[in-house]
Protein backbone atom coordinates (compact mmCIF):
# COMPACT_ATOMS: atom_id res chain seq x y z
CA UNK A 1 0.00 0.00 0.00
CA UNK A 2 1.37 3.41 -0.96
CA UNK A 3 2.00 6.00 1.73
CA UNK A 4 -0.32 8.99 1.75
CA UNK A 5 1.64 12.25 1.50
CA UNK A 6 1.10 15.84 0.47
CA UNK A 7 1.49 16.60 -3.19
CA UNK A 8 1.68 20.35 -2.69
CA UNK A 9 4.58 22.13 -1.05
CA UNK A 10 4.57 21.49 2.65
CA UNK A 11 4.93 23.84 4.57
CA UNK A 12 2.74 26.15 2.48
CA UNK A 13 4.57 28.83 0.52
CA UNK A 14 2.49 31.55 2.17
CA UNK A 15 3.78 30.52 5.60
CA UNK A 16 7.35 30.47 4.33
CA UNK A 17 7.06 33.93 2.77
CA UNK A 18 5.95 35.32 6.14
CA UNK A 19 9.41 34.41 7.49
CA UNK A 20 11.42 36.32 4.83
CA UNK A 21 11.01 39.41 2.70
CA UNK A 22 10.93 37.89 -0.82
CA UNK A 23 10.81 34.67 -2.80
CA UNK A 24 14.43 35.21 -3.82
CA UNK A 25 15.53 35.34 -0.19
CA UNK A 26 13.49 32.24 0.61
CA UNK A 27 15.00 30.20 -2.21
CA UNK A 28 18.53 31.42 -1.48
CA UNK A 29 18.27 30.67 2.23
CA UNK A 30 16.75 27.22 1.67
CA UNK A 31 19.30 26.37 -1.04
CA UNK A 32 22.23 27.30 1.18
CA UNK A 33 20.84 25.19 4.00
CA UNK A 34 20.16 22.31 1.60
CA UNK A 35 23.80 22.43 0.52
CA UNK A 36 24.88 22.25 4.19
CA UNK A 37 22.54 19.33 4.88
CA UNK A 38 23.76 17.49 1.79
CA UNK A 39 27.38 18.01 2.87
CA UNK A 40 26.50 16.74 6.35
CA UNK A 41 25.08 13.49 4.98
CA UNK A 42 28.03 13.06 2.58
CA UNK A 43 30.66 13.42 5.33
CA UNK A 44 28.90 11.20 7.91
CA UNK A 45 31.14 8.20 7.30
CA UNK A 46 34.32 10.29 7.43
CA UNK A 47 33.81 11.30 11.05
CA UNK A 48 34.63 14.94 10.35
CA UNK A 49 31.67 16.42 12.22
CA UNK A 50 32.07 19.85 10.67
CA UNK A 51 28.50 20.30 9.45
CA UNK A 52 25.35 20.98 11.43
CA UNK A 53 22.82 18.13 11.15
CA UNK A 54 19.18 18.78 10.22
CA UNK A 55 17.45 20.69 13.01
CA UNK A 56 14.00 19.15 12.45
CA UNK A 57 12.76 15.59 12.35
CA UNK A 58 11.30 15.25 8.91
CA UNK A 59 9.91 12.49 6.78
CA UNK A 60 11.21 14.36 3.75
CA UNK A 61 14.40 12.87 2.38
CA UNK A 62 15.27 15.84 0.21
CA UNK A 63 17.65 18.45 1.68
CA UNK A 64 15.71 21.36 0.14
CA UNK A 65 12.46 20.18 1.75
CA UNK A 66 14.25 19.89 5.08
CA UNK A 67 15.59 23.42 4.59
CA UNK A 68 12.09 24.76 3.94
CA UNK A 69 10.80 22.99 7.05
CA UNK A 70 13.61 24.46 9.15
CA UNK A 71 12.69 27.94 7.91
CA UNK A 72 9.02 27.30 8.67
CA UNK A 73 9.79 26.19 12.23
CA UNK A 74 12.14 29.17 12.78
CA UNK A 75 15.22 26.98 13.21
CA UNK A 76 16.79 29.16 10.53
CA UNK A 77 16.10 32.83 11.02
CA UNK A 78 16.70 35.35 8.28
CA UNK A 79 17.94 38.74 9.36
CA UNK A 80 17.84 41.66 7.02
CA UNK A 81 21.20 42.66 5.65
CA UNK A 82 22.43 45.99 6.92
CA UNK A 83 22.18 48.88 4.54
CA UNK A 84 25.37 50.12 2.97
CA UNK A 85 26.60 53.32 4.53
CA UNK A 86 26.41 56.44 2.45
CA UNK A 87 29.81 57.70 1.41
CA UNK A 88 30.48 61.42 1.60
CA UNK A 89 30.73 63.33 -1.64
CA UNK A 90 34.31 64.00 -2.66
CA UNK A 91 35.16 67.59 -3.29
CA UNK A 92 36.60 68.25 -6.72
CA UNK A 93 40.17 69.52 -6.75
CA UNK A 94 40.91 71.55 -9.92
CA UNK A 95 44.67 71.20 -9.46
CA UNK A 96 44.42 67.39 -9.22
CA UNK A 97 42.27 67.27 -12.36
CA UNK A 98 44.76 69.44 -14.25
CA UNK A 99 47.64 67.22 -13.11
CA UNK A 100 45.74 64.06 -14.18
CA UNK A 101 45.05 65.60 -17.61
CA UNK A 102 48.73 66.55 -17.99
CA UNK A 103 49.83 63.03 -17.02
CA UNK A 104 47.41 61.51 -19.55
CA UNK A 105 48.69 63.81 -22.32
CA UNK A 106 52.28 63.00 -21.43
CA UNK A 107 51.66 59.23 -21.54
CA UNK A 108 50.09 59.55 -25.04
CA UNK A 109 53.36 60.96 -26.44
Amino acid sequence: MALDHDTMINPPIEDLLDKVDSKFTLVTLAARRARNINSYFNQLGDGLGGMIPPQVSSTARKPLSIGFQEISEAKIVWTEAPEEPELPELEEDPEAEAQAAADAAESDD
